[in-house]
C-alpha cells in the first residue's frame, strides 16, 4: 500500500504511522486479533470509551484501507460481524511490540488499571 510521505523520499515508518496511527485504530485491530470475529457493540464494549460514531469511523476507514472484513450474517434482527483481513492480522507483530513497550516503558494514570491482555499477548 503506498502512501506518500514528506518530499522525494518514502518512509515506511510515516506510512505505517499514517495507516494504523489514529487513535483508535491500533485498539480496534488489537481487540479483533484478540478475538477473531465481533459484532459492532461487542467491539465496542472491548475497546471501552469509544462512541458509536468514532468506532463506526475507525471500522469504515479500516475496511477502506483493507485491514478489517465487514461481513452481514443472515440473521433477524440483522447482525453485522467484523473480523481482520490478512492483510490486518500481518500488524499483529507490530501491535504486540507496542504492547511490550508499553508495559516496559509507560505507566497507567493514577487511579486506572491497565488493559488485561492474556500473558502471552506481551
Amino acid at each position: 500500500m503506498e502512501v506518500a510521505c514528506a518530499g522525494e523520499e518514502w518512509c515506511p515508518v510515516t506510512a505505517t504511522g499514517k495507516l494504523i496511527g489514529r487513535k483508535w485504530h491500533p485498539v480496534v485491530i488489537m481487540e479483533l486479533y484478540l478475538a477473531e470475529t465481533l459484532g459492532f457493540n461487542e467491539l465496542q464494549r472491548a475497546v471501552g470509551g469509544i462512541s458509536n460514531k468514532v468506532l463506526s469511523d475507525t471500522l469504515e476507514d479500516l475496511e477502506a484501507k483493507g485491514f478489517v472484513d465487514r461481513e452481514i450474517a443472515n440473521e433477524k434482527p440483522v447482525r453485522v460481524e467484523y473480523s481482520l483481513t490478512e492483510f490486518g492480522e500481518s500488524l499483529e507483530p507490530v501491535i504486540r511490540a507496542m504492547a511490550e513497550w508499553g508495559v516496559d516503558h509507560l505507566e497507567p494514570p493514577e487511579g486506572t488499571e491497565m488493559v488485561s491482555l492474556p500473558d502471552d499477548f506481551y
